[in-house]
């Protein structure tokens, strides 16, 4: 029985679901549909659930602001206080993080002895998974945000210096800043500091290799995109969905 699946966020030009979903689909003679909604305010998904969906993702900037919207969370999306994922079980709207776990299966091949401590630019939705990870395999995790409150263990850029990176030696931009169109675009970061010990994640994965993986990578330090994350999140999803 044919199925609509979707995404929903703000702005999806860059966004690679509607391809992955639709050549996975074709490979696995599913008979279904992925489609992109974008919706000016996150009110709008009101309208959206009168549509005959199966399943939805979700993206910036509405994983956290969904919450009210849904009629439960699963115990991970409870604890990490967003979601990426949206079920419809016997007349219920359920919210799950996939998110998660899929930074989890991305970033196994990856860490080593010396990654203690990890900086995480953003502290949105996607920023609040990637901490439940890093928290779960026993790394300290502190913020960076155009607002700092120390207090809370949320840093500026401007308090990013030497003494910091030398301490934390996994960087990950949870932020939208460098995804297409505006590749030229990069965060804030002495790069002077980065060191082939480093590992710098970029979650934006539209251009593959964005300005801060370029800046770092002169640095001899290790980087990844958001591809990998995208594709284990994509698949949990499904998984998800057709129970």
């Amino acid at each position: 029985m044919y199925k609509l699946f979707g995404l929903i966020g703000k702005s999806l030009g860059h966004s690679f679901s509607a391809s992955f979903f639709k050549d996975y689909f074709e490979k696995n003679n599913i008979d279904a549909q992925y489609s992109n909604f974008e919706l000016a305010a996150i009110e709008d998904i009101q309208a959206l659930f009168n549509e005959n969906l199966a399943g939805l993702n979700v993206t910036f900037p509405y994983k956290e602001s969904v919450l009210p919207y849904l009629d439960r969370l699963d115990e991970s999306a409870a604890q990490i206080g967003a979601v990426n994922v949206i079920a419809f079980e016997n007349g219920e709207k359920v919210g799950y993080n996939t998110d998660a776990y899929g930074f989890a299966q991305s970033i196994k091949p990856f860490l080593t002895f010396e990654h203690e401590r990890a900086l995480i630019f953003g502290t949105g939705g996607a920023s609040k998974a990637v901490a439940h990870v890093f928290k779960q395999i026993g790394l300290d995790v502190f913020y960076i945000s155009r607002n700092g409150l120390e207090a809370n263990g949320v840093f500026t850029y401007e308090d990013i210096n030497n003494h910091m990176l030398h301490a934390c030696k996994v960087l990950v931009n949870c932020t939208p800043i460098g995804t297409f169109p505006n590749v030229t675009e990069c965060i804030e970061l002495p790069f002077e500091h980065l060191t082939p010990a480093h590992l710098v994640i970029d979650l934006v994965y539209n251009p593959a290799e964005t300005q801060l993986m370029k800046r770092a990578k002169k640095q001899g330090a290790a980087v990844m995109n958001g591809l990998s994350m995208l594709q284990h999140q994509a698949l949990k999803s499904y998984e998800i969905w057709k129970r």
